[in-house]
């Protein structure tokens, strides 16, 4: 059962660049952008990460906090976020927050079939309720998309 808008957010854990664990419900009090990615420093990663990485402050604003998740470890998130500059979190998930989320999903690829994580974003409130999903996220305007529908929450 994956998690659906009205859901609280769930009691799972992630592990962060500075490799501390941290609960997911640990996070209420705050709005909560929580978004997953496949992997570190490629086009579309780099591309959505830095673009959340651009508006943290308007979200930030809002009292909303960002949190990118992908399988990659703490310390390669580490070098991704030095790298280009990222003002977010990037936590890493063992795949079981992934599999909660219904994020890691089978692909296919040349007609190959594989595991791996599906591009999606929720959007919390403050309470820890999922308010808002997108699956199957295409980069191109998304960050925006998510900074409108977090200005809704107020």
């Amino acid at each position: 059962m994956t998690i659906a808008v009205g859901d609280p957010l769930p009691d799972a854990v992630l592990t962060m660049m500075d490799g501390s664990a941290q609960s997911l419900a640990s996070r209420k009090g705050r709005a909560l952008v929580l978004y997953f990615y496949p992997k570190d420093d490629t086009p579309g990663c780099t591309k959505q990460a830095q673009g959340f990485s651009d508006l943290a402050g308007d979200f930030s604003a809002l009292d909303v906090d960002i949190l990118g998740v992908s399988k990659d470890t703490p310390a390669k998130h580490a070098k991704f976020a030095a790298k280009h500059d990222l003002n977010i979190v990037l936590a890493t998930d063992d795949g079981s927050v992934l599999e909660t989320f219904g994020a890691w999903v089978e692909k296919s690829l040349y007609g190959r079939k594989y595991m791996g994580i599906d591009r999606s974003t929720f959007l919390f409130d403050a309470d820890g309720t999922l308010v808002r999903e997108w699956r199957k996220v295409r980069v191109p305007g998304h960050v925006e998309a998510v900074l409108e529908a977090a200005r809704s929450l107020r």
